[in-house]
C-alpha cells in the first residue's frame, strides 16, 4: 500500500510538471511582450509556432531513439539528408516540398545503407553510423560546391539547411509541418504497444509473432520524417539536438514510457517556442541554435534536479544514507557496550565509542544526540529511554533475521532475501515470525 501511494505521488508530480511547463509555454509570448516589449510580428508568431510544433513532434519520437540507444542515428540521418536536398534542387528547384522529399529519401537510403553494413559485415552499429554520416554529408557538401559553380544558380540558400534558417519559415511551411506531424503522431499512437514492445524487449516481440524488423523500419522511418521536418529550422547539424535533448531531459523525471513521451513532447514544444522568442529579442541571435540551447538547458536542469535521478537529489540522498548508517552503527555500539557493562543505560566512555566507530562515530553521535536518542555527561554517552527502546527493537530484529537464515528451511518459512535493515515483521507472516520468536534467547537483553 505504501509503495502504491508513493507511485501515485510520483505520477501526480509528473502530471503537475507537464501542466506547469505547458502553461508556461502558452504564456511565453504575452510574458515576453509585457516584460521585454517584444512585438507580435508575423515572423515571430510563425517561427514560434513552427518551433513549438516541431519540438513537440521531435520530443515524442526522440524518446524511442534515446531508449533504444540510437542517439547517433538521428545525427547520421540528419547529415545524410544534405545530398538529397542538393539533388532535389538540381531536379526541381527551390520549392520546399521537393527539397524535403529529397532530404527524406536520402536519409532513408542512409538508413538502409547502415542496415546493409550491419547485415553483411562485422562492423558495430556506431561504426556503420559513422561511415554513413561522413560519406553522405561529404557528398552533400560536394554537391553544394557543384551547385555554387553553376552560372546564375548559386546555392540558392541551400547552405541554410546546414545550420537552419528559421526566419525563412512562412505560414504554409507551418501548415505542412503540422499536417505531417499529426500523421506521424497518429502512426505512433496506432502502433504504440508494438513500438513499446520492440523498444524494451525485441526478442520477446519476435517470439510472439511480431515482425520486429518491419516495426523497427517503421519507427526509424518516423524518425527520418521528423528529422526532415526540422531541417529548415535547425539544420542538419543541430537537428539531432532537437530530437534527443527533450527525451534525455524527460527520462530523468519518470520511469513510465507514456509519461516520458508526453513530457518530452512538452519539453520540445517549450524549447522551440522559448528559443524562437529569445532569438526575436535581438536580430543577431540565430533561432535554430537558440532553440537547441533552450533544450539543453532543460537537460541540465533535469540532470541536476530531477527527483530520484538528479545529481543534487543523489548527493542529498547519499548524505542522508551516510548519516542514517552512522547513527545506526553508533547506536548499536553504544547498546552493546552498555549491556556488557551492567545495564542498557550504562555510560559509554567518549574515547571508546569514537575509537570503535572510526571516522563515522562523530557523525553518528551527532545524529543520535539531535534525535534525543543519546546524551553526553561527565561519565560518557548514555542512551535515552527512546534510544534504548529503538536499540532493543533493532537488536531483536537482527536476531530474528539470523534465526531465519539458520532455520528457515526446517521451519517451512517463506523464501525471501534476508535484509537485516528491514523490519522482519513486514516481510514475513505473523505465524512465521512467531515461530522464530520461540527460538529467541530467554533474556530480553540478550
Amino acid at each position: 500500500m505504501r509503495r502504491q501511494h508513493i507511485l501515485k505521488g510520483d505520477d501526480r508530480r509528473i502530471w503537475l510538471i507537464i501542466a506547469a511547463i505547458a502553461l508556461l509555454g502558452v504564456l511565453i509570448l504575452p510574458l515576453s511582450q509585457a516584460l521585454f516589449g517584444l512585438r507580435f510580428s508575423y515572423t515571430v508568431r510563425v517561427v514560434a509556432l513552427g518551433g513549438a510544433i516541431l519540438g513537440l513532434i521531435s520530443g515524442a519520437l526522440g524518446c524511442f531513439a534515446v531508449l533504444r540507444r540510437e542517439s547517433l542515428l538521428g545525427d547520421a540521418l540528419s547529415h545524410a539528408a544534405l545530398p538529397g536536398v542538393a539533388i532535389a534542387f538540381l531536379l526541381a528547384g527551390r520549392e520546399l516540398g521537393p527539397l524535403l522529399i529529397g532530404a527524406g529519401i536520402a536519409s532513408w537510403l542512409s538508413l538502409r545503407f547502415v542496415a546493409a553494413l550491419l547485415a553483411t559485415t562485422r562492423l558495430k552499429q556506431d561504426a556503420a553510423l559513422g561511415i554513413a554520416l561522413a560519406s553522405f554529408f561529404a557528398a552533400g557538401i560536394a554537391l553544394l560546391a557543384y551547385i555554387q559553380s553553376i552560372p546564375d544558380a548559386g546555392q540558392a540558400g541551400l547552405d541554410h539547411f546546414i545550420f537552419g534558417q528559421a526566419a525563412a519559415i512562412i505560414e504554409s511551411d507551418v501548415r505542412l509541418v503540422s499536417a505531417v506531424g499529426i500523421a506521424v503522431l497518429l502512426v505512433l499512437a496506432l502502433f504504440w504497444k508494438e513500438f513499446k514492445l520492440v523498444t524494451f524487449d525485441p526478442e520477446f516481440a519476435g517470439a510472439n509473432g511480431f515482425r520486429s524488423g518491419r516495426l523497427n523500419a517503421l519507427l526509424s522511418t518516423l524518425i527520418v520524417v521528423t528529422i526532415v521536418l526540422g531541417l529548415q529550422l535547425a539544420g542538419v547539424i543541430l537537428m539531432v539536438g532537437m530530437l534527443i535533448a527533450p527525451g534525455v531531459a524527460a527520462r530523468q523525471w519518470t520511469h513510465k514510457l507514456d509519461q516520458m513521451v508526453i513530457l518530452a513532447a512538452v519539453f520540445g514544444a517549450f524549447s522551440g517556442g522559448v528559443g524562437a522568442v529569445v532569438s526575436a529579442l535581438d536580430s543577431d541571435i540565430p533561432t535554430g541554435p537558440t532553440i537547441i540551447v533552450a533544450a539543453f538547458a532543460l537537460v541540465l536542469i533535469s540532470l541536476a534536479f530531477a527527483p530520484g535521478r538528479g545529481l543534487v537529489w543523489s548527493r542529498m540522498r547519499a548524505r542522508t544514507n551516510r548519516r542514517r548508517l552512522a547513527a545506526r552503527n553508533t547506536l548499536r555500539d553504544l547498546y552493546r557496550y552498555a549491556l556488557a557493562h551492567g545495564a542498557s543505560d550504562a555510560a559509554v566512555p567518549d574515547a571508546f565509542i569514537r575509537g570503535v566507530g572510526d571516522g563515522s562515530a562523530e557523525l553518528g553521535l551527532r545524529e543520535l544526540r539531535a534525535g534525543g536518542l543519546a546524551t553526553l555527561d561527565a561519565a560518557g554517552w548514555r542512551l535515552s529511554p527512546s534510544g534504548i527502546e529503538l536499540a532493543r527493537r533493532r537488536r531483536r530484529n537482527q536476531q530474528l533475521w539470523d534465526l531465519y537464515r539458520l532455520h528457515a528451511d526446517e521451519l517451512g518459512l517463506p523464501v525471501l532475501d534476508a535484509d537485516s535493515q528491514s523490519d522482519i515483521a513486514t516481510r514475513l507472516p505473523p505465524a512465521a515470525v512467531a515461530k522464530l520468536e520461540k527460538l529467541l534467547p530467554e533474556s530480553a537483553e540478550a
